[in-house]
């Protein structure tokens, strides 16, 4: 069935015809050169290093002659035929998948070095780029995937997300940061990680005028800061000239001996919010009396392009159908956790669940196929959740979706719930990672849908997210219960561990998560299950599950047993997180994904250049 055409004017905004071109060839051309140089040894290991970092090649695990190629995508939004070329050039040079980040990144694993170039050339011809989406820059703009089709939105900030992102790619003022550089934009109080951003925006209107919440100097990490508000209000005219301060004085005050703490947050923390905030104010005042019309053109250009404005149903998000158990039709159980009205009459928004962000080259084809003829905007958004989110989807039209979604296994429930766990890449590819958090996300996701946990309502509200180490690149710090990945001796065995934390959550209102205890891995789906079986148990009348987390580490549990407060729970939780022998018992002792013993191996990271 081909969609129907919308009759809203702005449609061009979402053509792949007019979508912005953000590679550029002559890049893949000078890449492919540096390759030769540095095979020849005329350029050193470091250089080449910065210089691949830069253009969005990482290093693979414990392997030089590999990389990771981060595809960068503005915003979220991807068209189509985008989805098809990275499932080709996949197939081609990578291992047949792709990879969603927490970033809205997609990620090419085990990439030759040779072939590096070859990707970014298939990129560039349909205006993608992986140009800065690693190195000391500012990285990928994300944009909430709610943008536009959220009730409680002021205003679409997803041309202001791509104005930013275009405005500072390739931009002399950003290409050596101390660190990496972190800009995100919500669409409203609720759905965003503004808080937890260098540069965090919120839209809102005053008087009338667009304009946006700046919050600065969030950040996750082995050390993690909430961001902090700038002003009341910042009009959409002063959005440039406020970002270019911030990245001016990051540049010129950060840390560029210490990697260890040379991102914006540790500058604020220990500079003080109050003098920060009037150093910002004053380093603005600068800019605008010095900026051209021609840079500031370089932004405007982009928020002239038309987007979607129509009158909101009045719904909120999200919207839960019928209650569903575990007996459901998978139809039935399918549109209870991954569908949700927008604020378009007559219009959903469809999640894909992912496995961890994964996808193979099949899917992503068929999924570019099912949205060129069920979504009326005609392309996708990644979210950071790492899946996707397809929108303007009519009602009529969502069983056809489903069964083309389920003919190629892309109809998994659980979306919006809390079986949708998230994961980092961890051990499968990262040179930091500990433990294999990748391979954990997707065991949990798998058990927590045989369970029926996605039907659950109570549960819909809170999220699991783990990472490979404190790095936090699976955000584990903004989760209702979060992971990190380490290693402990138990029974003088090393074994693959987490450090479990409780009551994180990201929007306006986020909040780091408490440390609660660490966990064997083989033991964490077990004590997620008892978990939840304890709060069942202990809940209030009406209580969710985030509700009763919050409880739990206030330390004013009241419910119907004896979890007061973290304490309590740890101490129910003993028997659970123990193993059993490791000569009784050595699968324990390894981590997921592997049948051999376990050692922490990690090599140099490649966060920074």
């Amino acid at each position: 069935m081909k969609r129907e055409v919308l009759n809203y004017p702005d449609k061009k905004h979402f053509s792949p015809k007019t979508n912005p071109k953000w590679g550029k060839e002559e890049e893949t051309e000078i890449f492919g050169q540096n390759v030769k140089l540095f095979r020849k040894g005329k350029i050193s290991e470091d250089d080449f290093r910065r210089f691949r970092l830069q253009h969005g090649a990482y290093g693979s695990r414990l392997q030089q002659n590999y990389s990771m190629v981060r595809i960068k995508i503005p915003s979220g939004e991807i068209t189509p035929e985008q989805l098809e070329k990275i499932g080709t050039l996949s197939e081609a040079f990578s291992i047949g998948s792709a990879h969603v980040s927490t970033r809205q990144n997609i990620q090419l694993h085990w990439v030759q070095l040779e072939d590096v170039s070859e990707i970014m050339r298939g990129l560039v011809e349909v205006g993608l780029t992986t140009r800065e989406a690693c190195g000391n820059t500012i990285r990928n703009v994300m944009c909430s995937h709610f943008a536009g089709v959220c009730p409680d939105e002021e205003f679409d900030s997803t041309p202001y997300a791509k104005a930013i992102a275009r405005f500072f790619l390739r931009n002399p003022v950003c290409q050596n940061l101390p660190r990496k550089f972190k800009i995100n934009f919500a669409c409203c109080s609720r759905h965003g990680l503004v808080r937890i951003a260098d540069i965090g925006l919120i839209p809102m209107k005053k008087e009338g005028i667009n304009g946006f919440k700046i919050y600065l100097g969030g950040g996750l990490g082995a050390a993690s800061f909430i961001g902090h508000q700038l002003e009341e209000f910042t009009p959409q005219d002063r959005v440039v000239s406020t970002c270019m301060a911030v990245v001016r004085l990051f540049d010129r005050l950060g840390n560029r001996e210490n990697m260890a703490r040379n991102r914006m947050r540790y500058l604020v923390n220990e500079m003080g919010w109050e003098k920060f905030q009037k150093i910002v104010i004053k380093e603005r005042s600068g800019v605008e009396m010095t900026i051209s019309l021609e840079t500031l053109n370089r932004y405007m250009v982009d928020l002239e392009t038309p987007n979607i404005r129509q009158l909101s149903n009045g719904k909120k998000l999200p919207l839960i159908n019928e209650k569903v158990n575990v007996d459901s039709d998978p139809y039935t159980r399918w549109l209870h956790s991954n569908v949700v009205s927008q604020k378009q009459d007559g219009y959903s928004v469809v999640f894909v669940t992912l496995g961890a962000g994964d996808i193979t080259s099949n899917q992503l084809r068929s999924l570019a196929k099912t949205i060129r003829n069920y979504s009326g905007e005609g392309c996708a958004r990644n979210t950071a959740n790492q899946n996707f989110a397809i929108r303007f989807v009519k009602a009529r039209d969502l069983p056809e979706f489903y069964n083309d979604l389920a003919n190629t296994g892309l109809a998994n429930p659980g979306a919006l719930t809390m079986s949708s766990a998230v994961g980092c890449s961890g051990t499968t590819s990262c040179n930091l990672a500990i433990t294999n958090s990748h391979r954990l996300a997707k065991e949990i996701q798998m058990k927590f849908i045989e369970l029926g946990l996605d039907t659950e309502d109570d549960l819909r509200d809170s999220t699991i997210k783990i990472s490979g180490c404190p790095n936090s690149c699976g955000q584990h710090e903004i989760a209702t219960i979060g992971f990190y990945g380490g290693a402990s001796r138990i029974d003088g065995t090393m074994t693959p561990t987490y450090s479990m934390s409780f009551g994180g959550r990201d929007g306006e209102d986020g909040m780091l998560g408490k440390s609660v205890m660490r966990v064997p891995a083989k033991r964490v789906i077990a004590t997620l299950i008892k978990i939840i079986e304890i709060y069942k148990q202990e809940r209030s009348t009406n209580e969710s599950f985030a509700m009763w987390i919050e409880k739990i580490i206030n330390g004013v549990g009241n419910g119907n047993g004896e979890i007061k407060n973290l304490d309590d729970i740890k101490t129910v939780l003993i028997k659970t997180v123990s193993l059993p022998s490791a000569k009784d018992d050595p699968e324990s002792y390894m981590d997921y994904g592997n049948d051999v013993q376990f050692s922490a191996k990690t090599a140099r990271g490649e966060c920074a250049a």
